[in-house]
């Protein structure tokens, strides 16, 4: 597959519908450190990029969408769906948490809260289509969202980014399989994922995609219980390095977000910049780095 290309043709279609979202720097231990702030995307997180894709490429049937999500997928679908004038219906298992039903909620998507985890509303969702005829728009793996994500990559590109290596954090595989297809080995890209969320790190130690449990605080975003297919066949070809970072880090890396940059992120959010900060990446003398800010919507009530 020419994923360069399905990227290039997947930003024509979304431009216009989504945030071109900025860029920051920030010091750590006395070296630079190239920020891209994606929680400032519409909903709150990188999901509006790949939705947009895939209702936008459709074609959408007279049954509309539907979606499962740990909360941040459900409500950019929601949201794109709204703009566009379809149908959504979206599932989320209850661990999604009251922020993230509210957001969903907002978007005027039909809501289906479904009990246990994201699993159980993918399947909750999976029936849905059965019965209705509705388009389902994967969280993670299909080619569509992973072309829409890597738009992220290709816009930071455009902005200038220098660094030799990206770290990113991940739940089933969306995000870093999209920046995977856009840089094709000419940045290293490091996964970051909650010890006790890790679906891709499971997968590369297996050989392939195993089922995991998750938990933490995290899990209602990076909780896959299975890692996408097409974003492990890109990480094991390309030989990622995967970390893992405990909940502590994280919420020690939300904490110096707000303190030093005044960026309210979720705990998915900072995932990626907990590996600096608790030592579990070391970059080598001389190496650039960036950090991928990913998601907004921590578990307090909205205003």
């Amino acid at each position: 597959m020419d994923w360069r290309a399905e990227i290039e043709a997947a930003a024509g279609r979304i431009e216009g519908h989504v945030r071109r979202t900025p860029v920051m720097e920030i010091t750590l231990g006395g070296h630079a450190v190239e920020i891209k702030l994606e929680h400032l995307q519409h909903t709150a997180s990188f999901k509006a990029r790949g939705a947009f894709n895939s209702l936008i490429k459709g074609p959408v049937p007279k049954g509309g969408v539907v979606a499962a999500s740990g909360g941040n997928h459900g409500a950019a679908v929601g949201y794109a769906a709204a703009s566009l004038g379809i149908p959504a219906q979206i599932f989320v298992p209850e661990m999604a948490g009251p922020s993230k039903i509210a957001l969903i909620e907002r978007t005027g998507a039909g809501l289906t809260v479904v009990p246990g985890q994201y699993a159980d509303a993918l399947a909750a969702a999976l029936a849905y289509e059965k019965e209705t005829g509705a388009m389902q728009v994967h969280a993670y793996d299909a080619v569509n969202t992973l072309a829409g994500q890597g738009t992220l990559a290709r816009e930071w590109d455009a902005q200038g980014l220098t660094a030799d290596t990206v770290l990113i954090a991940v739940g089933g595989g969306g995000l870093i399989g999209g920046a995977l297809a856009w840089w094709q080995g000419a940045r290293k890209v490091v996964a970051v994922e909650p010890e006790t969320s890790c679906s891709l790190h499971a997968a590369l130690k297996a050989g392939g995609p195993v089922d995991v449990e998750v938990s933490g605080v995290a899990a209602n975003a990076l909780g896959a219980r299975r890692h996408g297919q097409l974003s492990y066949e890109l990480a094991q070809s390309q030989g990622i390095p995967s970390m893992l970072v405990s909940d502590d880090a994280i919420t020690e890396a939300q904490k110096l977000l707000w303190r030093e940059g005044r960026q309210l992120v979720e705990p998915a959010g900072a995932t990626a910049l907990a590996a600096l900060l608790s030592g579990a990446y070391r970059p080598e003398p001389g190496e650039r780095v960036a950090v991928l800010l990913c998601g907004a919507n921590p578990a307090p009530e909205p205003i």
